[in-house]
């Protein structure tokens, strides 16, 4: 596998562990509305969206482990 399935597969993956996919759906779901995410590719999207869930999840839980 390349670089660009890896970082799918591994979002993905992670995303269930932590339980988090809802909240990463609607977060790309509100980045949808945002003029400053209207014309970014899907992987800057997803990047962003994983990003800013994982870090409101460790403020939440102290950590991802």
């Amino acid at each position: 596998m390349g670089h660009w399935e890896d970082f799918w597969w591994d979002t993905t993956r992670e995303l269930k562990e932590l339980g988090l996919q809802e909240e990463f759906n609607k977060e790309l779901k509100k980045m949808d509305t945002k003029h400053k995410h209207r014309y970014k590719d899907t992987r800057t999207r997803w990047e962003h969206a994983f990003g800013k869930v994982l870090k409101k999840y460790i403020k939440k839980n102290g950590s991802t482990n």
